[in-house]
């Protein structure tokens, strides 16, 4: 028996995450230079980070000899949620707060319940640690939350839910959302993760954090990778009832979010021009991207996120011939789509020039 034999199965199992390709990676692949290649595969702010965030990790720099000290991030998260700091767990990332919550719930004789076609790490986090997953059917690539509440059994501790959902950009009205979690047995903890909850127009948004008050099976996920332009730095986190907040901490690592990402994650909180803007050029180029994919005749999905996902025939073959023209988009073969591709909205410029690259790679 060879030392991989005792490997735990459960970690056999998984198939690993697959990010978007990076830009250095397509250069080496291709042979094309860097500067001309553009990424719109990782749902990543086409403005990079808040100026301030910016010049709060400048500073930060000289006391990079010292452990980090999180308590003015929660301090500051508290306030801007409305929420105690005890009820607040800090992640290297978001997807790391996910896998928190999966170390606390479930193990092996547990199962998770999510939708078809969203995101791979709830999968990930489940089997990680032993979990049963129960992927229910979708809707019109949506969450069909009935479907969700059948596939529900007594072994299960988490369901999954992200509103706005990637990859599909679909999203879920507050009223049904919160409905289906009051329907829940208060053993079973509902995962709302909101990684693109900022790019919500204003008529969408609805504060879920006052369902913390009402739902203590509730966790709430947010990442500053998406429209604070910090992805490369590694922070989200949960906001929770303080018991269960508790208990991820315990599982936590310790130290797990860094003195840059903490000081940028402060400063970005106070940005609201930037937030505003990030928000306003989002809106602005989904239309861009929309109105190309109508000329062009492809099918899409209605999107509330900072990313169009649309349908073309041979998409693994179009994915090559835009990577060949330097333009980096996401195959969704892995999340069982693989007549799609994603897009994320860049710039003006970015978005006419994955377009008329587009345009090239379909005839």
């Amino acid at each position: 028996m060879s030392l991989l034999d005792h490997a735990l199965s459960n970690i056999k199992k998984i198939a690993p995450y697959q990010p978007g390709k990076p830009i250095t990676e397509v250069a080496r692949e291709l042979g094309l230079p860097v500067e001309s290649i553009i990424k719109l595969a990782s749902n990543e702010n086409p403005l990079g980070m808040s100026p301030k965030a910016r010049a709060a990790i400048q500073d930060a720099i000289d006391g990079l000899a010292r452990y980090p000290d999180d308590f003015e991030l929660k301090a500051a998260l508290a306030k801007h949620n409305g929420v105690d700091a005890n009820q607040i767990v800090l992640g290297n990332g978001s997807n790391d707060v996910l896998e928190l919550i999966a170390q606390v719930f479930l193990a092996p004789g547990r199962s998770a319940v999510f939708s078809a076609h969203a995101f791979a790490v709830y999968p990930l986090a489940t089997m990680g640690v032993g979990g049963e997953c129960i992927a229910a059917a979708a809707k019109d690539f949506a969450h069909d939350l009935p479907a969700m509440r059948a596939a529900v059994r007594d072994d299960t501790r988490i369901v999954w839910i992200a509103n706005p959902n990637n990859p599909t950009g679909t999203f879920l009205p507050y009223d049904e959302l919160k409905a289906f979690i009051a329907s829940l047995p208060r053993d079973v903890i509902v995962v709302l993760d909101e990684a693109y909850n900022e790019y919500l127009a204003p008529a969408h948004r609805v504060d879920t954090t006052e369902w913390l008050k009402e739902f203590d099976h509730l966790v709430i996920t947010r990442t500053f990778s998406k429209i604070y332009g910090m992805a490369g730095l590694r922070i989200g986190y949960a906001l929770a009832s303080a018991a269960v907040a508790d208990l991820m901490n315990r599982v936590r690592q310790p130290f797990n979010c860094n003195n840059l990402a903490l000081a940028g994650a402060i400063a970005a909180l106070e940005d609201a021009e930037f937030l505003a803007q990030s928000f306003e050029l989002n809106q602005a180029g989904m239309q861009q991207i929309n109105a190309g994919l109508d000329a062009l005749g492809l099918k899409y999905l209605p999107s509330h996120a900072n990313f169009a996902t649309f349908h073309v025939a041979d998409a693994a073959g179009v994915n090559q011939r835009l990577l060949k023209q330097g333009v980096i988009v996401r195959p969704l073969a892995g999340y069982a789509m693989h007549d799609w591709l994603r897009v994320t909205i860049g710039t003006q410029a970015e978005n006419a020039r994955f377009l008329e690259a587009l345009a090239t790679a379909i005839k």
